[in-house]
């Protein structure tokens, strides 16, 4: 089984958890596992709050209004991109780096968070007009009783 979907959201906080609702149910209708469907939707929501916070204006002075988010259930792995059209991450080598936050920070844990989450992260830049990128996967468990159980 294959799923795919695309979202294009205002950045606005009120679409962190639209995002992270129709992941929820996709992965329930399909019959992920709880815990795993959990997970992937922590990190999503960090990485859209992560674009609704910092994805504004772009270097080039345009206005950074709305993010893209795009999930793919293939077979075994489920694997999710959060875009927005903002600066990017500062780093010049197209990849950010992750420093995880003082203990006392009030933010700063998010991209962190989402590593220990997913098995697979990519955290960079969009390449030419800029913008940042935050790509991760993990590998799909499922439900004793799912319908739509992956086959080999």
């Amino acid at each position: 089984m294959s799923i795919w979907w695309s979202l294009h959201l205002r950045r606005e906080a009120a679409s962190v958890p639209l995002a992270r609702r129709l992941l929820l149910g996709t992965m329930e209708s399909a019959g992920v596992d709880p815990d795993i469907s959990y997970d992937l939707s922590v990190a999503l929501s960090e990485a859209c709050a992560n674009a609704v916070e910092h994805g504004g204006e772009s270097v080039h002075g345009e206005s950074g209004e709305a993010y893209r988010v795009t999930a793919y259930l293939d077979g075994e792995t489920c694997r999710i991109e959060v875009a927005d059209s903002g600066p990017g991450f500062p780093s010049g080598r197209g990849r950010a780096p992750v420093r995880p936050a003082h203990s006392d920070a009030e933010n700063g844990r998010g991209l962190c968070l989402i590593q220990e989450l997913a098995d697979h992260v990519h955290i960079g830049n969009k390449p030419g007009r800029g913008g940042a990128v935050v790509s991760f996967d993990k590998m799909l468990k499922w439900r004793e009783d799912t319908p739509l159980m992956a086959t080999p």
